[in-house]
Order: C-alpha cells, then sequence, then structure tokens
C-alpha cells in the first residue's frame, strides 16, 4: 500500500517543480523530502527527471500525480459528507413502502424543485427491507407501517393512514355477497388488509378466503388498473388510492369503522441526521400531516 505522506510529499514536488519550495511548502527540510520521494519510486520506479533545475515527470510520475489528485478530491468529499452544515444540499436517501412512497416521492421532488442542491433518491421497500436498509446506512431514513423494536433504530410517529374498500365506479356494493360476485384483485398485503377491514364492515362476513380472487399484481401503482376496469374489488391504502389515475373510474365504499396504520419515520438513532435529510423530515411532517 502506498504510503499517504509520501504521495503528498511528491504531488507537492510536481505542482511546485522544486524539491526546495515543497520543503518550505510542507514544513520539512530538503533532505526528508528527497527521502520520501525516493522511498516512493523504490516501489513504483522513476517518478522524476532532473534536467538541471527543471524537473520532467515520467509516465509513472503522471499516473501517480492523477491518483494524488484522486485521493485529494476524495479526502475533501469526505470531509464535505462529515461537515456538511449546508441544509439545501446534499444527497437525501429515504425508503418506504410502496404505498406511502406514492405520496412521499412526488412530495420530495416538490422540495427539490424549491432546492436543487438536493438529491433526492428513493426506493420502494417492504417493511423489513425499510429497516435493514436504515440499519446498513444504504438509506438514511425509512418510513414503516410498524414501529421497529430494534434498539438501533428510532422511530417517530410520521402521520396514519387509512386501509379503503375500493370498487369499480358503478358496482352496487351493499353487502357481502355483492363482493363475492364482484371477487377480489389480490397484491401481497391484499389478504391481511382485506382481513382487517372487511369484518369491521361486514360484520360476521365469512372468512376472507371465501372470495374469489379475480386478479393479482405486486405492482402498487397498477393493483387499481383492473378494479377501475370493472374486474374486482380491493382493499388497499388511502395514498396508494389517491395516486391513482384516474379517479373517475373508481369509488370507495364508506362504512363500519375505520381501519389506520400508524406510519413511522425511521433513523439511527445513534447517528445524527444530515442537513438534507432533516430538511426533509421537516417537509414530510409538515405536507403529510
Amino acid at each position: 500500500m502506498l504510503n499517504a505522506q509520501q504521495v503528498i510529499t511528491f504531488a507537492k514536488v510536481s505542482q511546485l517543480g522544486s524539491f526546495t519550495r515543497a520543503a518550505e511548502s510542507l514544513g520539512l527540510t530538503q533532505a526528508a523530502v528527497s527521502q520520501q520521494v525516493q522511498q516512493i519510486e523504490r516501489e513504483l520506479g522513476p517518478l522524476l527527471l532532473r534536467k538541471g533545475r527543471r524537473l520532467e515527470l515520467t509516465p509513472a510520475g503522471l499516473a501517480l500525480e492523477a491518483y494524488a489528485r484522486e485521493m485529494s478530491d476524495a479526502e475533501q468529499r469526505l470531509r464535505q459528507t462529515l461537515t456538511r452544515d449546508d441544509a439545501t444540499r446534499g444527497p437525501v436517501k429515504v425508503v418506504s413502502p410502496g404505498s406511502i412512497g406514492l405520496a412521499v416521492y412526488p412530495l420530495l421532488l416538490d422540495l427539490q424543485g424549491m432546492h436543487p442542491g438536493l438529491g433526492i433518491q428513493h426506493r420502494f421497500a417492504p417493511t423489513h427491507g425499510v429497516w435493514e436498509g436504515v440499519l446498513s446506512g444504504r438509506d438514511e431514513l425509512g418510513l414503516s407501517v410498524i414501529k421497529p423494536d430494534e434498539p438501533r433504530l428510532r422511530a417517530v410517529r410520521l402521520t396514519e393512514e387509512s386501509l379503503e374498500l375500493v370498487v369499480p365506479v358503478n358496482a352496487k356494493v351493499e353487502d357481502w355477497a355483492d363482493l363475492l360476485a364482484l371477487g377480489f384483485i389480490d397484491h401481497p398485503d391484499g389478504q391481511d388488509m382485506a382481513s382487517r377491514l372487511l369484518p369491521r364492515m361486514y360484520p360476521g362476513c365469512p372468512s376472507i378466503r371465501t372470495l374469489p380472487v379475480r386478479g393479482f399484481t405486486n405492482q402498487v401503482g397498477l393493483i387499481l388498473e383492473p378494479v377501475a376496469r370493472g374486474f374486482g374489488f380491493t382493499v388497499i391504502p388511502h395514498h396508494a388510492r389517491v395516486a391513482f389515475q384516474p379517479q373517475a373510474a373508481i369509488r370507495v365504499v364508506e362504512g363500519g369503522v375505520a381501519v389506520r396504520d400508524t406510519l413511522w419515520l425511521v433513523h439511527r438513532a445513534e447517528w445524527p441526521l444530515s442537513g438534507p435529510a432533516t430538511t426533509a423530515v421537516q417537509w414530510l411532517t409538515t405536507h403529510l400531516r
């Protein structure tokens, strides 16, 4: 492995074209500078051609000079990351489940429109994927419908999201028999959501598993497509329903006791939030509520 100090010393000699001026700049003796350059030359081969008072870089010297610039740039980026206090410049890395993500991502893009220095990086993941993303550092912020019991994660209540029974706009739905006639459009969380909402809307109804399944998709943005075409009904979170177009082709059936999931904002408990992440949290807290 190259000695970082020797690389820095060589870069200074290359920049100033003089061992003497490099020594003065680095606060070293000329002998110490010469010794460090000689040590790195023993590892990499000749780096400098000494022509009188002029120094010329060999191909190896040119390559090392480029490496030194990359090393300096990397250090500068690291320091900017660690000391970043500009709350409107830098990446905002967010991971969320599908439904709330359909609401969060456009909101974050609105924030980026106000502060172009922000870089919004959003991805979708199931609940445990959200927790893993935040724990690994891949994502700085996560949204979860379940409060994690992991001590390394801090969860703050952000908002609530209700479950909705969504049917084709012209469908007649008055009782359980009407749902049986329509059939269920399933999705990865469909059975769970339906089992929590439908018994409250239709007390005494049979098991959710008795519903005929007319379709399935794991793409949250497409779950309501077959509903809009009249192929069946589904149970879906509010934000996923609101994000769907065209709204005129679907209808929410009201009735029963509301079922609401708490949405938690999750981040590493031991790590302070970056300035951009803090800005995003404040923005989402205001606009989602």
